[in-house]
C-alpha cells in the first residue's frame, strides 16, 4: 500500500475519491494499485469503516 496514504482517515477520503472518480469497483482499484484488499479492508475496518459494494465507497 505504498500509493496510498498511511493515516485512516486520509486513507479514508483517498479511496473513496479514487472509486469514484477512476474505479469502478474495489476490486479494480487493488489490482491496479497492487493493494491487497483484505489489508485494505482490515485497516479501515480498524478506523471504523466497512465497504459497501451497493454505493461503491466506505462508510
Amino acid at each position: 500500500m505504498d500509493k496510498l496514504p498511511n493515516d485512516p482517515m486520509i486513507l479514508f477520503g483517498a479511496v473513496n475519491m479514487l472509486l469514484r472518480d477512476n474505479y469502478h469497483s474495489l476490486d479494480e482499484l487493488c489490482d491496479d494499485m497492487n493493494v491487497d484488499r483484505t489489508e485494505l479492508e482490515k485497516k479501515l475496518a480498524a478506523a471504523g469503516f466497512k465497504y459497501d459494494k451497493a454505493h461503491k465507497k466506505f462508510w
